[in-house]
């Protein structure tokens, strides 16, 4: 059993793993939970440092935090499953979460704000407004022409590698509630990537689009 346990702590952090070494906050906890769920899913192993030793854990109390985590300090709530690992004469904890369908989910901060994130690589990001809208839109079709403002910008993103909701705006003179709109709906139809990280999040032109419209270009020539 202790085998399939190396092989995932082998694995390190990435987009669907996270090694916590001990769990004494519920909300930083949910904060993983909340990306798991808002992102691909993934895997939390309790009682693993981050160089992927094996530190154990009191299971009853852990076990009691992460219901704690995942139902009071997540809304809405995180479904999750466990199960134990006995290694070295130590148990970890691993916590299994399903990629949701009611994204998002929001975990509640130290100052009592609910915030969305989702899982980038190995890290927990704060999502983007825009992000946390498209989660929302996916819910219900969308269906919208394109105005001279939108093919504007997908010129640009033709060009450019990408860009910031801030540049966005400045460049179409719009507000920044309207631009918000816009690349809200872009992405909602996959014309648009959003691309986050803890230093900030840019859009860039969904790959799969670019190449479709180019071909439809090459053929009306």
């Amino acid at each position: 059993m202790s085998n399939q346990l190396y092989k995932m702590i082998q694995e390190g952090e990435h987009l669907r793993q996270d090694f916590k070494y001990c769990v004494n906050d519920s909300k930083k906890i949910a904060k993983s939970l909340v990306a798991f769920a808002n992102t691909d899913g993934g895997r939390l192993l309790l009682g693993v440092k981050d160089n992927g030793k094996i530190a154990g854990v009191r299971t009853d109390e852990e076990f009691y935090m992460i219901e704690s985590a995942a139902t009071i300090y997540s809304k809405p709530a995180i479904k999750f499953s466990t199960r134990q690992w006995l290694a070295e004469g130590k148990t970890v904890l691993a916590i299994q979460v399903e990629p949701s369908e009611q994204k998002p989910h929001y975990a509640k901060d130290e100052t009592g704000k609910w915030i969305a994130y989702l899982r980038v690589n190995d890290e927990n990001c704060v999502a983007h407004k825009i992000q946390v809208n498209v989660w929302k839109n996916s819910r219900t079709p969308l269906h919208f022409t394109l105005s001279e403002i939108e093919k504007t910008l997908i010129s640009y993103l033709s060009e450019n590698h990408s860009v910031t909701l801030s540049k966005f705006i400045r460049l179409a003179h719009i507000s920044r509630f309207k631009g918000e709109e816009i690349l809200t709906n872009l992405a909602t139809l996959d014309i648009i990537t959003i691309n986050t990280t803890n230093e900030g999040t840019t859009f860039s032109l969904n790959k799969t689009y670019f190449e479709k419209t180019t071909r439809l270009k090459e053929k009306t020539c």
